[in-house]
Order: structure tokens, then C-alpha cells, then sequence
């Protein structure tokens, strides 16, 4: 049995996509091998540093965060305590940890996969230093990575291109949908319609963009907003300044919760600034829901021919949640569309297709 290294700088239950694809992918692979998650505990101080359910065991290292930058100096013990012939599947979209594991790899000689989700934009006091990170640290470590998992071909193309990884060392793996979210395209004639967001309260989903297409939208509708992230306040208070009474904050839900968040609304919204391939987009389409996102970056990879794609500005948002809102047709043609395009995700074979790299690239 092979053991494998699931390697993350946060995991459920901190929120957000690229947590919920390692434990997917982790859960999956567990079946059949030795799965175990390296990860910190930050998000996830309420629960034990050390578990092992399904197959698969977790070890959260302590750690603190700076400039959105987890630093867990016990992830480096862990790492050298591994064998040899372990794999390591690295999954980051943040500075420390790539370095970490390429530097652990370089001096044991050990090959590891680099799983890319998303190229994030530089944000805080420190941002202005990101450009110069990509330039000289991270794209090294993904020229050094046995393989890169991208999540689409508008991300292979970017990191041949920006960072000049070898095309036959680029592996496209979309992201995958449990098999509790899928529903059957429906009528939808709840009045007032019923929106939901569902992500982390972050710069990057820029859910102000979709509070303020709230405040222009004229048609009876309800937005819920589910999940939680260091933006909560700031969303509240503009809710307040705003006076949409017709907003509400669920907090955090996993699991069934999650899955009923989808079964108990008519229409999904995503207002990202970008994204590399929306976890929750993908269970929005399970669920059948119409859906109504921003044109950029990775949105319009998996949503074009799917949701209705409007311009990332908040007059452009707003008039696409009314056209929705307004047309009982064409409701019930986005939920098609999207149960349709749904049926060509799945986890299992998400997880085939990571083991074929496997058995492709690892010695």
C-alpha cells in the first residue's frame, strides 16, 4: 500500500476550496492507500492535532499567521520523519509551504506534486512583495515539481507561460462534486427568490461587489450568505450602512448543512474578482440551480454555456440577478443547463485520474 502525503497549509474544518478538494482527494485516496494530511491548525483549534477516520490520518501542526502566511515550524519535522517512497501532493496557494517542501524534496532526493488551485493577487501591507515571490521563489518550486495539477487549460497555458514549467510536466484535474449535492433540474416559483453565496468572506470572492448589486436589485428577492473569513464585519457593517434587510449571514456549514444550504434556495451567485475552479460553483450546478456569476477568470472556464455570466461591477450583477428573477424560463433552463453540465464532475474519478499521474511521473 502506498502511503501519501496530503500536504496543506489549512484543512477543514477551515473554510474554503482548496481545503474541502484536499479532504475530498484525501478521503478518496484513502480507500485505497495510506493517506496522511500535514496541515496547521489554524481555523481548526477546536479539534484534535492528531485523528485518523476513513483511512486517512490528519496532523495539525501549530502554527501562527503572518501576512496570510501560515508558519508551522513542526511541518518541517514531519516532513523528514516520512520515508523515502512516500508521495508528497503539495497544495498551496500561499507562500512557505511550497519552499518548504521543495527544499525537504531536494535534499532527500524526493519527488513531489505540485497541485496549483488558484494564482492569487497581492492584497495587505505587504502585498507589493508578491510580484517578486512568484518571480524568484514559487516559480522554481513549480519548475522543480515532479508534476503540476492544474484545475483548467486556461491554467496550463498561465503557468507554462508565467512561469516556464515544461508542458509534459502539466496535468489537467478539474475539481470534483460529492454525490449528495446532485439534484434534478426544478420549477422554481418561490416568491421572493431566494439567493445564495457560499465561500470564505475574502477579498478575492468580493462579496461588497454583491451587496452593492443587492441595493439596486428591484425584484422581491432574498440573499443568504454562507461561510465565514476575516471580511464578516466589514460585510455586516455594510449591510447596516446599506439597509438591506434582505440579507442574512448563515456562518459556517459542512456536511449535510452544506448540502441542504443548496437544497433550500433558488439561485446560486458567485461575485469573485477571480477563481480557480469555484468548489462551490460546482456543487451550485449538483444542485441544479441557476446560477449567476462574474465573467473572469476561471468562471467563465467552467460557467460559459452554463450560468449567466455578467460584467464584475455591481449595475452588471444586479441586472443579471433581475433578468433571472424576472423570467421563469429561463430559471428553469439555467437549472437544467446546470445539472447537465454536473454530470461530468465527480470525485471518483478526480481521484483516478491523480493516481494515473501518480503512476506516470513518481519513480
Amino acid at each position: 500500500m502506498t502511503r501519501i502525503l496530503q500536504i496543506t497549509p489549512y484543512y477543514p474544518p477551515q473554510l474554503g476550496g482548496v481545503e474541502r478538494v484536499a479532504e475530498s482527494l484525501a478521503a478518496g485516496l484513502g480507500r485505497r492507500h495510506d493517506v496522511r494530511v500535514v496541515t496547521t491548525t489554524i481555523g481548526a483549534r477546536t479539534v484534535p492535532r492528531f485523528l485518523r477516520t476513513a483511512g486517512v490520518t490528519v496532523r495539525r501542526h501549530r502554527a501562527v499567521e503572518f501576512a496570510h502566511t501560515p508558519l508551522a515550524p513542526g511541518l518541517l519535522v514531519s516532513l523528514l520523519r516520512e520515508p523515502r517512497t512516500s508521495i508528497l501532493h503539495l497544495h498551496a496557494a500561499q507562500a512557505g509551504l511550497p519552499e518548504l517542501v521543495a527544499l525537504v524534496a531536494r535534499a532527500r532526493r524526493q519527488p513531489f506534486v505540485f497541485h496549483f488551485h488558484l494564482d492569487v493577487d497581492a492584497s495587505g501591507r505587504l502585498g507589493r512583495l508578491l510580484p517578486l515571490y512568484k518571480r524568484h521563489a514559487l516559480g522554481r518550486v513549480l519548475r522543480a515539481a515532479a508534476a503540476v495539477i492544474v484545475l483548467t487549460e486556461a491554467q496550463s497555458s498561465f503557468v507554462r507561460d508565467a512561469y516556464g514549467v515544461r508542458a509534459e510536466r502539466v496535468f489537467i484535474v478539474p475539481n470534483g462534486v460529492d454525490r449528495a449535492y446532485f439534484m434534478a433540474a426544478r420549477e422554481i416559483t418561490h416568491r421572493p427568490l431566494r439567493l445564495l453565496f457560499v465561500g470564505r468572506l475574502s477579498v478575492q470572492k468580493n462579496i461588497g461587489r454583491l451587496l452593492d448589486a443587492m441595493s439596486l436589485v428591484r425584484q422581491p428577492v432574498e440573499l443568504r450568505i454562507v461561510g465565514d473569513g476575516e471580511q464578516r464585519e466589514l460585510l455586516e457593517a455594510r449591510v447596516a450602512r446599506l439597509g438591506l434587510t434582505n440579507v442574512t449571514f448563515a456562518g459556517r456549514r459542512l456536511g449535510p448543512d452544506l448540502v441542504r444550504s443548496y437544497a433550500d434556495v433558488d439561485m446560486f451567485v458567485l461575485p469573485s474578482d477571480k477563481e480557480g475552479m469555484s468548489l462551490a460553483a460546482l456543487e451550485a450546478m449538483a444542485a441544479a440551480l441557476p446560477i449567476v456569476a462574474t465573467a473572469v477568470p476561471g468562471n467563465t472556464e467552467l460557467l460559459d454555456g452554463v450560468g449567466l455570466l455578467a460584467d464584475p461591477d455591481p449595475v452588471a450583477l444586479a441586472a443579471a440577478i433581475s433578468a433571472v428573477a424576472d423570467d421563469p424560463a429561463l430559471r428553469l433552463r439555467l437549472s437544467r443547463q446546470s445539472a447537465s453540465a454536473a454530470t461530468g464532475y465527480s470525485w471518483d474519478a478526480v481521484v483516478r485520474r491523480v493516481e494515473d499521474i501518480y503512476a506516470e511521473v513518481l519513480p
